[in-house]
């Protein structure tokens, strides 16, 4: 498969309906960004990893309204590679912006497939970017 210019265009805007669905909450149409057995890997944010479309919306749902839930998702410097008939990758980078004003940044790792609908988004895994001062503590203890 040779990926051209109106795939990596329906890409590139599949990426950029995530931020439009869930600040505007209209989460009954996530079916239009994840396939239905999404894989969406939260872990970084503290989240876990949620299976299918279901989870997520629910996590979505319960984040909505929530101080530290980003009024405003940003997606920019998007890489596509092909992967396979029928099969991408992207590497994104996200800006959340907060109701104070607040700014943090994220990678999104995807695999993207076209399926009958489309392009649909199959697994993503995002990682929040942390300043040295607020990262978590991740250093290892000998036992």
């Amino acid at each position: 498969m040779a990926l051209g210019v109106e795939d990596r265009l329906d890409i590139s805007e599949l990426l950029a309906l995530h931020g439009h669905l869930v600040d505007n909450e209209e989460l009954d149409r996530l079916d239009e960004l994840f396939t239905e057995d999404i894989v969406y890997d939260a872990s970084n944010l503290g989240h876990g990893e949620l299976h299918g479309l279901a989870a997520f919306r629910d996590m979505a749902r319960a984040r909505a309204g929530k101080y530290d839930a980003p009024v405003g998702h940003h997606v920019t410097n998007i890489v596509l590679t092909e992967a396979g008939d029928d099969r991408v990758h992207a590497r994104s980078k996200g800006i959340g912006v907060g109701a104070d004003g607040g700014c943090g940044s994220v990678t999104y790792e995807d695999v993207i497939v076209r399926g009958e609908r489309g392009w649909r988004i199959s697994r993503r895994k995002i990682s929040l970017h942390f300043t040295s001062s607020d990262a978590p503590d991740t250093e290892e203890t000998d036992g």
